[in-house]
């Protein structure tokens, strides 16, 4: 695998961990920490909320925690 192969899977947001940080919840039942993508946190704040369903970018090496990707409608 090169370094820059990942996974996007949609995910539902379950609890606010910290500001931006939330604990998110992927079809299957796996959870994982979720955080927005470097420099993009000022966009997401008060913009999400436990319960809405985001898109996931996650590395298949470490499946524990993922970046936002897009906010799904």
């Amino acid at each position: 695998m090169s370094e820059r192969e990942y996974f996007v899977l949609d995910a539902v947001l379950k609890d606010v961990i910290q500001d931006c940080t939330f604990t998110a919840v992927l079809a299957n039942g796996h959870e994982l920490v979720a955080f927005p993508r470097y420099g993009e946190k000022r966009a997401v704040r008060g913009r999400l909320r436990p319960g809405d369903r985001v898109r996931v970018e996650m590395s298949p090496y470490d499946m524990s925690k993922g970046t936002f990707v897009v906010e799904c409608e």
